[in-house]
């Protein structure tokens, strides 16, 4: 087809051509003639190359069905589930490695009844997994859900019910280092119980059984966090008839008896010392009332008034001397009570006791009736005097013209 335009405006890339109806169209200057120019009429023949087309169309599908054969052909795979084993509280899980075809790993969680128990680590290296603290004999529905850039893909649920405390079937032993005869004794207990025995180290491991801390196994099973046993904890279990703690019987710990698998060896437990008798105390002595100083205090009674008279002054010194002769008598009783026990604990209540006031004055009544009685006391009196006098004559006449301690503080000063 022929059409013919005229040229307009002429720009180094760009011409802008008019059609009869005053149609206005962008045209490459490029395909123009060189020598054109505005108003210039140039005629532009269109036709339709077919050969061309089809050579695009094919060169086109190949291209699609090369990118379809490199990433459309295959799909990523749910994750197939399994349970490896079971204990009495822990379940191992285990699955085929994960087939993502060409799409790209988002994550690969574990889903316990119904609820997400946490993403797997390094999900496209590790291919199991153990759930630990479960309730005994008691049942949980565990699943898969993989997470990729071509979609989410579910596993099938998996239903696992933990064991029975007296199901010994899940335990799982690795065996270390062990003499010949104990490890033959040990595999047929193995056997009796139900139980099973792996060699090396494994993720379903239960118990590492050995009799010495060493070896590449052991220090693997402590990385692990599995418990290294002697033989005797398979013993206890079968004897039992049901699964046992493994506290007594670390390769670190005291020995069990044969007897008794749950209290120490009597030899290894320390001897019982002798619990020592606490020291008795002694009874003290009863307490002296505390009446008794005062009384003691209040023994040398004064003579009366009339008797002073009757006598004289020497009734005056022989009072004195009577009264220093009992005090001397009083001392020498304090000395021998403040010598027995107890009695320094009431000398100061003792102290404080109040001394025994001066002895009521008589009335003259009073004083009449005691001049009778006076005239006989003073004649027993003044023979003890007697008496008194000549031993003190005998030891010397030094003191005989002393005066007595009461000398200037008769009884007749104060009565009257």
């Amino acid at each position: 087809m022929l059409v013919s335009l005229t040229v307009g405006k002429v720009d180094a890339g760009v011409t802008v051509l008019l059609t009869p109806d005053k149609r206005l169209i962008e045209f490459p200057s490029i395909l123009l003639p060189p020598d054109i120019s505005s108003g210039s009429i140039v005629d532009i023949n269109v036709a339709r190359n077919k050969t061309s087309e089809a050579q695009a169309e094919r060169a086109f599908r190949s291209l699609q069905d090369s990118i379809l054969s490199s990433f459309g052909a295959d799909t990523p795979s749910a994750p197939v589930l399994r349970c490896r084993n079971a204990t009495q509280t822990s379940v191992v899980l285990e699955w085929d490695p994960i087939h993502l075809a060409t799409a790209d790993l988002l994550s690969l969680a574990l889903y316990r009844n119904g609820q997400k128990a946490g993403n797997i680590p390094k999900p496209l290296e590790m291919h199991s997994t153990k759930i630990s603290g479960l309730a005994v004999d008691t049942e949980y529905t565990f699943h898969l859900v993989l997470r990729t850039t071509a979609g989410t893909f579910a596993s099938q649920r998996v239903t696992v019910r933990t064991h029975k405390m007296t199901d010994l079937s899940g335990i799982t032993i690795t065996l270390g280092i062990l003499p010949a005869v104990v490890k033959e004794g040990l595999t047929a207990a193995v056997e009796r119980i139900g139980a099973k025995i792996v060699d090396g180290v494994r993720i379903d491991t239960t118990h590492f059984v050995t009799t010495e801390g060493r070896g590449i196994q052991w220090e693997k099973a402590n990385e692990l966090n599995i418990p290294v046993v002697r033989p005797e904890w398979v013993d206890a279990c079968e004897r039992g008839g049901r699964i046992l703690g493994v506290t007594k019987f670390y390769l670190d710990a005291a020995r069990v008896g044969p007897g008794s698998y749950e209290t120490p060896i009597s030899a290894t437990a320390p001897s019982p010392v002798p619990k020592q008798p606490e020291p008795q105390q002694k009874d003290l002595p009863p307490q002296p009332p505390a009446a008794e100083p005062a009384a003691a205090a209040a023994a040398p009674s004064a003579p009366s008034e009339a008797e002073a008279k009757e006598q004289g002054g020497d009734g005056v010194e022989s009072s004195s001397s009577d009264s220093e002769e009992d005090q001397e008598a009083d001392d020498d009783e304090d000395e021998e009570k403040n010598s027995e026990p107890g009695y320094k604990a009431l000398s100061g209540e003792q102290d404080q006791k109040e001394l025994p006031s001066h002895p009521k004055q008589p009335t003259v009544e009073e004083e009449d009736d005691n001049d009778d009685d006076g005239s006989n006391k003073g004649e027993d009196r003044k023979s003890s005097r007697s008496s008194s006098n000549s031993t003190d004559e005998k030891d010397g006449g030094k003191d005989a013209g002393k005066k007595s301690p009461g000398d200037g503080a008769s009884f007749q000063d104060v009565a009257l």
